[in-house]
């Protein structure tokens, strides 16, 4: 085999000139053959979906510590290992989301795993979860959603401690507000019930229903979450599929119109108006609490997935797997949600390192639009739901929420490795 030797021109001379074009070919040559796959490697129309070669990026991030995963852009893989937590391994599950207790079928829901195109999400880990959270405490401020997180965390706990359930000290109604304790750990996780996240009054002549009339101050916030707030060193904001009751909004102690309504002397404002101006409240108002230290997540909208007609109108969710990326079609309604909550987060998060309080976005909406697969439908039981009517709203347990708390080990991961001074290795 000949190889070819690079012609030196150090020496400042110039090959004969009967061998110039031949040189000149040769150095052409050489050019591209050394260039071209470099330009391949860096231009590929492919870069931004296909994951790195490698799993493994800590040697990456050696290099820039800036440089974090972004775990919220994926595609769910199969998986099939067993399950965090059953029914039977844990009796922290309420009947509402005990899909399996009460006969589903199709456990395919449970045969997959979230895989970001970046790295790999850790499995969870119940001992590191427990020792980055002791001496601390989390709520989830919202709606029965987040009390859903909260019941998988539950669960995902309990293989390595149980917890002893102190909400009758703290509150009155213990259906809604919620207060578990950690002794071995002193870790304390809650529930500060406030669906529309701001004030909010009962306004139907006809009494409560799943769908009545309700009051809702924009500017004024949710007095069972503001007196408890400041106690928390973690505290997950979220809210959703409430602000498409009818509601009557308040504004600077006035009414300014309804949402969802038939009110034909009023301004008509839509649900996203409504829902911007609670998470703005929030946000403003953690801010503003002169003892409130804690780090806020936005955990962002979880989208239904009713088919067959609405929610009371005979709809359902009888899908039995995930859908691929292609297959998506996303309804506009859903960005409508997402979009106006990480606006106003954005605003807040910078706001907030003036202040020295963290903000994070825990971008899920993604995630959960491709699991029609992962709810209740008729597999949950409640003495308060009409059992005629599909929940595809909550999530079964165990079943895709459980990621929401890899996300969040993630999280409490890569805070602590940076107060460290270490990179997070994936």
């Amino acid at each position: 085999m000949k190889l070819h030797t690079i012609p030196d021109f150090h020496n400042g001379k110039l090959p004969p000139p009967n061998s110039l074009k031949k040189f000149l070919l040769l150095l052409l040559y050489f050019i591209l053959l050394t260039t071209i796959p470099f330009c391949l490697r860096n231009t590929s129309p492919f870069s931004l979906l296909s994951p790195p070669e490698s799993d493994d990026i800590s040697s990456l991030e050696e290099d820039d510590s800036s440089k974090t995963c972004n775990v919220f852009n994926g595609t769910w893989v199969p998986y099939f290992e067993e399950p965090y937590y059953t029914n039977e391994t844990c009796n922290l599950i309420i009947d509402q989301q005990n899909c399996l207790k009460f006969g589903r079928p199709n456990k395919e829901f449970l045969n997959w795993r979230w895989k970001p195109d970046e790295c790999e999400l850790p499995l969870f880990d119940a001992v590191q979860f427990l020792e980055l959270v002791r001496g601390k405490s989390l709520a989830f401020l919202g709606d029965s959603v987040g009390k859903n997180q909260m019941h998988s965390l539950l669960c995902l706990l309990t293989k390595v401690a149980y917890p002893e359930d102190l909400s009758d000290r703290y509150y009155t109604d213990t259906s809604y507000f919620k207060r578990y304790f950690y002794p071995d750990y002193n870790f304390t996780m809650g529930t500060l019930w406030a669906p529309f996240l701001v004030k909010s009054i009962e306004s139907d002549s006809n009494g409560y229903s799943p769908n009545s009339q309700m009051n809702l101050y924009l500017d004024e916030p949710n007095e069972g979450w503001l007196n408890d707030v400041e106690k928390f060193d973690y505290v997950i904001v979220s809210a959703g599929q409430w602000f498409f009751r009818p509601t009557m909004l308040h504004e600077n102690g006035s009414l300014i119109g309804c949402s969802t309504c038939k009110y034909d002397n009023l301004t008509t404002f839509t649900p996203y108006y409504a829902y911007r101006k609670a998470f703005r409240t929030v946000f403003r108002t953690l801010l503003g609490l002169e003892n409130y230290k804690g780090v806020t997540f936005l955990r962002t909208f979880s989208p239904s997935h009713f088919e067959n007609g609405a929610w009371n109108e005979g709809g359902n969710c009888v899908r039995t797997r995930p859908f691929a990326r292609e297959e998506l079609k996303v309804d506009q309604y859903i960005w409508d949600m997402h979009s106006p909550q990480v606006e106003e987060f954005r605003v807040f998060e910078e706001l907030g390192k003036k202040r020295g309080l963290e903000f994070k976005l825990m971008d899920t909406t993604e995630a959960m639009l491709m699991r029609p697969d992962g709810h209740p439908n008729f597999y949950g039981h409640s003495p308060h739901r009409n059992m005629t009517l599909a929940d595809c709203v909550h999530w079964c347990l165990p079943g895709p929420i459980d990621v929401w708390n890899e996300f969040l080990l993630y999280f409490l991961r890569t805070q602590q490795s940076s107060l460290d001074g270490k990179t997070i290795e994936v």
